[in-house]
Parts: structure tokens; C-alpha cells; sequence
């Protein structure tokens, strides 16, 4: 059989599948990890730092060795950590300290994570084709759309199999990544700048604007994370309402708003403008974590969760469209670092919150410090200049 582009979408959509699986199984099983392995909400919170703690490393590393090994190996590289890392879930924290044993399988996923963020969104950027922003839009809608596959099947397998039986869930997501696996062996694949020269990232680095664009994407990431990340705890421990009902109503129903905008600008972003929709985002995300924290009833505070989704789902893919428009030379070492402001981000936010509810016993205050990541990713959009001749100067 002959792979077309066609078929190098379908592997990257399915990247960010596993891109999803890696970031969110864990997550779903923080409640089992604390009753079975007593593991305390500081060391759940070290996991999350973990994870993207790694990513920021694995994105800094990338950026300048990814073009040499290139990009194939690099994606195929990435799915193979994710299996290894997703399938140690189920063995190594019995077998060694629980905690360690967690760490380790973190820190594996991560690095599979990291390299999945660094090559992907380059790989669609450098397809055939115009309308590179409602592209890279539509990549990170399956991002959510595997969050939501995650939440909604691993709910499905606790409710038949028992929560108990967690222990072969991982061995099931990890199918995903092992059969991608095979896919980017086959599937045609173009880089950046196939035809001149990337700009130099210490070129990138002398920009004021560059550096605007690497704060919002650490707002962009720790905006989505710190509600995504914490949600089913939040349902469960603060809201009082079942792990069934909390992660269907909370992790879930924000995956699937954050996906619906991610498609709804894939399809019709062109008409649109992406700076104000960003901004106005900002907006509505800060108005969600407030309607989670305040709400007087768990149904309303969940209703914020969920809008939150929504109100995150453009800023990150919506920053890097418009920085790949501003620098369309940057190449895969702007990419990477774009990741790794954002794995910033994705490891501060749910740190920040998880930090300021040990030390105040209440995950709403650690919700509530969160929120002012939106607030200042509204205040930065505007200064935001999209003139590339400009900025590639």
C-alpha cells in the first residue's frame, strides 16, 4: 500500500492521542495512588512536576538535535518511550518503592511526550497545503479528543472491571502508541525549510517579541493544566461527588469543550481573528476558574471546569500559528522552544495549585492562585505583532 500526506496526518492526529494518554492516565488514577500506595497530595503534585518537568528538558535538548536525527526517528523514537512508560505503570511500582517506581515511568512517558510535542506540530506545519493555523488547530483538537477517549473509556473500564483492576488499564492505552509506532516508520515526511535556512534560535532569543511569545505560551499551558490536571480531585475530594460522576462532569466534559473549540477553529479559523479570539479566551478562562471556585453548588463549580475547556482550547495551538506566521523560518528549534515555554507552563500551573492546597488544606484557593495565569495571557495578546517581514529582519 502507497501512504500519502494523508496518511502522515493520521499518524500525527494519533501522536496527539498519545500525547493525551500520556498527560491524562496518570492523572485519573491519582485517588488509587493515594489509598493504595498513601502517597500524599505533595507527592502527587511532585509526580505532575515530574512529567513536565522532564518534557521542558526533553523539548530543550530537541531543539537542537532533533533535525539531526530527523524527523522519523524522532516521532518513532517518542511512541516507543510511551509504550514503555504507559506498560511500566502497571509493574514497576510493585516491585520497587511505589513512589520511585511512578517517578520513573513519569519521567519515561515525558521524555515520549516532550518528543512528541517538539516533531509533531513541525510535521503538519510542513505539509502541502495553505491555512497553516486552522491545520495546526485541527492537530491539537485530537489532543482533547484523546482526553476524552481517555477519561470516557478508562471510566467505562473501572465501572465493569472495578477500580482495583487499574493495574491493566495502562496495558491497554499503550496498544495506541505501539500500533502508531509502525505508521511513522512508513508515512511520507517533509521538514521546514527544506529549500533555505532556519533562523538561528540566538537570533530568535535577541527578539522582545520572542520572548512575549514565550510568556504566553507558559500562560497558554498552565491555564489548561492547572484545571485539567486537578479536576477529577477537585470533583471527587472538594466537590464530594463520585469518581464515575466527577470525571465524566469534570475532566471529561472539559476535554470535550476544549476539543470543540480546537475543531470549530480547524474548520472555520480562516474567518476569524485569531488574536481577539485569543484574547476573549483569556477572558473566559479566568471567569471559569472563578465559577469553580466560588460557585455555591458542585454542579456550577463543575459547569466551570467543563467551560474552561473551552475557554483554553485556541491558546496554545492559536500562539504557535501566530509565531510560526511572525517567524515562518523558525524552523523545528522554534517549535521546540515554543514547547518547552508551554511545558513550562504545564508544569507550573497544576504545581502552583497543588502546592497552595497543602499548604492551605483547600484545592480551591490552589485553584484560584491558577487563575492568574488567563489574566495575564489577555493582558500580552494585544502587543502581539504578526508582520513577518518584521520580525524575520
Amino acid at each position: 500500500m502507497t501512504l500519502s500526506y494523508k496518511h502522515t496526518k493520521y499518524a500525527a492526529y494519533i501522536g496527539y492521542i498519545t500525547q493525551a494518554i500520556v498527560n491524562n492516565l496518570m492523572p485519573l488514577l491519582f485517588v488509587s495512588f493515594q489509598r493504595e500506595f498513601s502517597l500524599s497530595l505533595d507527592k502527587i503534585s511532585l509526580l505532575i512536576t515530574m512529567n513536565f518537568g522532564v518534557q521542558i528538558v526533553t523539548d530543550l535538548v530537541a531543539a537542537k538535535y532533533t533535525d539531526r536525527i530527523g524527523y522519523r526517528a524522532a516521532a518513532v523514537a517518542a511512541h516507543v518511550l510511551a509504550v514503555i512508560g504507559l506498560t511500566g505503570m502497571s509493574y514497576l511500582p510493585f516491585i520497587i518503592s511505589p513512589f520511585a517506581g511512578l517517578c520513573i515511568c513519569s519521567a519515561v512517558n515525558a521524555v515520549g511526550g516532550g518528543l512528541t510535542e517538539v516533531i509533531i506540530s513541525p510535521i503538519i506545519e510542513a505539509l502541502p497545503g495553505d491555512e497553516k493555523s486552522s491545520a495546526m488547530s485541527l492537530l491539537h483538537s485530537f489532543y482533547c479528543w484523546g482526553q476524552v477517549a481517555v477519561v470516557l473509556l478508562s471510566t467505562l473500564y473501572f465501572v465493569t472491571a472495578g477500580i482495583s483492576a487499574w493495574r491493566f488499564l495502562p496495558f491497554i492505552w499503550a496498544l495506541v502508541p505501539f500500533f502508531n509506532i509502525f505508521l511513522f516508520i512508513k508515512v511520507p515526511i517533509r521538514t521546514l525549510n527544506e529549500d533555505g535556512e532556519d533562523i538561528p534560535l540566538s537570533k530568535l532569543f535577541g527578539k522582545k517579541i520572542f520572548w512575549l511569545f514565550l510568556l504566553l505560551m507558559i500562560c497558554a499551558g498552565a491555564s489548561e493544566l492547572a484545571m485539567s490536571q486537578w479536576a477529577s480531585l477537585f470533583a471527587e475530594e472538594g466537590l464530594k461527588v463520585s469518581k464515575t460522576v466527577g470525571d465524566l462532569l469534570g475532566p471529561c466534559a472539559f476535554a470535550v469543550l476544549m476539543g470543540t473549540a480546537r475543531t470549530f477553529y480547524g474548520l472555520k479559523g480562516a474567518k476569524m481573528n485569531l488574536k481577539k479570539t485569543i484574547a476573549a479566551s483569556g477572558l473566559l478562562c479566568a471567569a471559569s476558574y472563578m465559577l469553580a471556585v466560588f460557585a455555591p453548588h458542585p454542579a456550577i463549580s463543575l459547569a466551570g471546569c467543563a467551560l474552561c475547556g473551552l475557554s483554553v482550547g485556541i491558546m496554545w495551538p492559536g500562539t504557535f500559528s501566530i509565531a510560526a506566521k511572525c517567524y515562518p523560518s523558525g524552523g523545528t528549534g522554534m517549535f521546540a522552544i515554543l514547547a518547552l515555554a508551554g511545558d513550562v507552563g504545564c508544569s507550573a500551573g497544576p504545581t502552583l495549585a497543588g502546592f497552595v492546597a497543602d499548604g492551605t488544606g483547600d484545592l480551591k484557593k490552589g485553584l484560584l492562585a491558577a487563575a492568574v495565569f488567563p489574566v495575564i495571557m489577555t493582558a500580552g495578546i494585544p502587543a502581539l505583532k504578526v508582520n513577518k517581514e518584521e520580525h524575520n529582519d
